[in-house]
């Protein structure tokens, strides 16, 4: 297993597979880009092509390869990773005992709803149970062909059809439960889904991740739809109803329609529309957005226009424009949401998706419609209520874009809105709870000896100056344990110049548990945009503070035999002082 999981590796070439979904830049002998894991404005996420790995130095903290980067960014385990990128390198992974019960849990839980869902089908297509669910699906214009591409199913009215189903499979009823199919009560179980049409969910790789049934007899005081609950592998605010289906058609279009619910996907669907995706009700989550920025970075509402739905629009912004999305929103000529409008009249609904209005141009649109009155007051008002979505453009551009069109729609100066603007920053700043975790920090003292050390890593050859470094400083000198332990085997490798230097061949000469440090340390430069340091005051003050820490703890002494000591090294902290100088 381990020399295929090394092949894997050298087969996909990190530079190249991470570019696919975070924009990196050449910057000397690594590559950087802002870290997809978290916000910001400045780039940290460092890739090095020399090791094959990445690293983040801003937030997160987190690095390692090509695998842990699948993990992180399709949240699988190491397992699922590793069979999708052996895919990707068209590597067969042989049989191996390596165990992976994370793994083997959610594969239960999959086949557990894989079953269900062709059990629901069943009923639907090929019994006389789902007969009228079968008359409800195509009164509502669908055909055949759209039900069983989208697997659409039936949940019969029976207490525990489905539980004795499964039970007879050989599944166990606490593996039953787990998938949020059957609810426990006291010491027995009962379906979740009863008598009602079954639309199964699943993730971007076809994975039956969960349901949602919607009720059939209107006329019984239940809740419309019923939904899988939170399980190990169904997450609401990750869930995109129709994205194994349309994902391609979101990439290749280089843009997504988001509509709510089930029928207004299914309907444009079937009228031609692939490239489009449904969430549960009208909020829409920043996992959400993580999953469709690996298709596109443009987005086009297309919710009911009614008050929640323009809600809904306003809280996904400040999340969108985290992401660095163009987010438009399609407003409907008929017709309240996209099924009523595609029946309504398909020709106008397909125009009106492409004359979907850029957000802050429709959020304009929409409080000039709340305030139509042009008195000072109600002017006062837009400006309020837009500022704050304004203040948290993230380019420049954009920004002063809009400020200019909210200056002429107010009869106002610009100037005025840049205040109002501050105003909106300041109120947010003072709401702002403090992050949970602060961007890494370092002392000057470990940030001079990481700056040096990362310099020396990336040295391709040893000329006269950098041989020479260790005439200043040794590796007693670096505070940091395990930075003293590299700098001991560079200062071997230093010790003549005008030779060559591997960094690969090095790193694999260290102890293992060094290899990550100095890995991290190869990038440091890199993330820190220090192009070209001066290492030899570098040293010159790496030593000055070891001098330093020597004598604090020497004057805390009342040993007067380390007087003469105390002597020389402030001597030797004086000469190291002027030389800086």
């Amino acid at each position: 297993m381990n020399n295929q999981i090394e092949e894997i590796k050298q087969k996909i070439d990190i530079v190249d597979f991470i570019g696919q979904y975070v924009e990196l830049k050449k910057s000397g002998r690594n590559f950087k880009g802002l870290c997809p894991f978290h916000q910001e404005k400045s780039p940290s996420f460092v890739v090095s092509p020399d090791r094959q790995i990445w690293h983040c130095f801003g937030t997160c903290g987190i690095g390692g390869d090509v695998i842990t980067f699948m993990m992180k960014w399709e949240n699988l385990t190491f397992y699922e990773a590793l069979r999708e990128l052996a895919d990707r390198a068209g590597i067969k992974l042989e049989d191996s005992e390596y165990d992976d019960q994370q793994w083997k849990r959610k594969e239960l839980l999959y086949s557990i709803n894989n079953l269900a869902l062709k059990y629901f089908s069943y009923l639907l297509t090929g019994s006389s149970y789902g007969k009228k669910a079968m008359e409800y699906l195509l009164d509502r214009g669908l055909n055949k062909k759209i039900i069983e591409t989208f697997e659409l199913g039936y949940a019969p009215a029976s207490w525990d059809s489905l539980l004795k189903f499964l039970q007879k499979k050989g599944f166990h009823p606490h593996d039953i439960a787990a998938t949020g199919l059957v609810i426990p009560s006291g010491s027995r179980m009962y379906d979740r889904f009863r008598n009602r049409l079954m639309f199964p969910l699943k993730d971007a790789k076809g994975n039956v991740v969960g349901f949602s049934g919607r009720i059939l007899d209107t006329e019984k005081k239940e809740a419309k739809y019923v939904n899988t609950p939170e399980t190990e592998i169904y997450h609401k605010r990750e869930n995109l109803f129709g994205i194994h289906l349309t994902k391609d058609a979101i990439r290749k279009s280089e843009n997504v329609y988001v509509v709510e619910g089930e029928f207004d996907l299914i309907t444009p669907f079937q009228h031609g529309i692939s490239n489009i995706v449904a969430i549960k009700g009208a909020a829409f989550t920043e996992e959400q957005l993580g999953v469709l920025k690996r298709y596109t970075k443009r987005i086009t509402l297309a919710l009911d226009m009614d008050e929640a739905g323009v809600e809904a629009m306003k809280r996904g912004i400040r999340s969108a424009e985290k992401l660095d999305f163009e987010v438009y929103v399609a407003t409907f000529s008929s017709g309240k949401d996209p099924d009523e409008a595609l029946k309504t009249d398909e020709v106008q609904f397909k125009k009106d998706l492409k004359q979907a209005l850029p957000i802050y141009d429709f959020l304009l649109q929409d409080l000039q419609k709340k305030y139509p009155e042009k008195n000072s007051f109600q002017k006062k008002k837009i400006g309020e209520e837009i500022m704050p979505f304004i203040r948290d453009i993230n380019n420049p551009i954009v920004q002063s874009h809009y400020m200019k069109i909210i200056a002429e729609m107010l009869e106002v100066s610009e100037g005025s809105l840049y205040r109002l603007m501050r105003d909106a920053s300041r109120s947010a700043f003072k709401k702002k709870k403090a992050p949970t975790k602060p961007e890494q920090s370092f002392s000057r003292t470990e940030l001079l000896q990481r700056y040096l050390l990362s310099y020396l890593l990336q040295q391709t050859q040893i000329d006269e100056k950098t041989a020479s470094i260790f005439s200043n400083i040794s590796p007693e000198d670096f505070t940091v344990p395990s930075f003293a332990l590299i700098a001991t085997e560079l200062q071997h490798k230093f010790n003549s110049p005008h030779v060559g230097f591997e960094y690969a061949t090095f790193v694999k000469g260290l102890k293992p548990e060094l290899q990550s440090v100095a890995d991290e340390l190869f990038m440091f430069t890199t993330a820190a945009e220090e192009q070209k340091p001066d290492i030899t005051k570098l040293a010159l003050e790496i030593r000055m503070n070891s001098v330093q820490a020597q004598m604090n703890s020497l004057m805390e002494s009342s040993d007067k035999a380390d007087e003469d000591k105390l002597s020389n090294l402030s001597k030797e902290y004086n000469e190291l002082r002027m030389k800086l100088k």
